[in-house]
């Protein structure tokens, strides 16, 4: 397994409306919590293709494959759809911020990612 997939951050207590919403108990102060990953049910899959949509209280982010290999030049693409995460607000906000640390992290290694 990937190293870099074993590694974690520090979670901060859930805002208090987003606690609250999930029936977490809310406190004042960010106290700093271990968490252990539990990979034994995880399943990878690939994606090449990814779009974001939102509503009020939910973000839904959906993951897919390219199907249009050979077409170059085509003013259509196939998308197939293989997985959805649901978010809510705040979770895209923490997902926003741990990606944009590792997108940091990997061009400063390997170089900026031009698209």
């Amino acid at each position: 397994m990937d190293e870099n997939l074993n590694s974690h951050e520090e979670l901060q207590p859930q805002p208090e409306s987003d606690a609250a919403a999930s029936g977490a108990a809310t406190t004042k102060e960010a106290v700093p919590t271990k968490v252990t990953w539990d990979d034994s049910e995880m399943e990878t899959t690939f994606a090449n293709v990814v779009n974001v949509l939102s509503t009020r209280e939910e973000f839904a982010v959906l993951f897919g494959t390219n199907q249009t290999w050979n077409v170059v030049g085509s003013k259509e693409l196939s998308v197939k759809l293989a997985n959805r995460i649901v978010l809510t607000p705040y979770a895209a906000k923490r997902l926003q911020a741990l990606l944009a640390a590792r997108i940091a992290e990997y061009e400063k290694q390997f170089g900026e990612l031009k698209l």
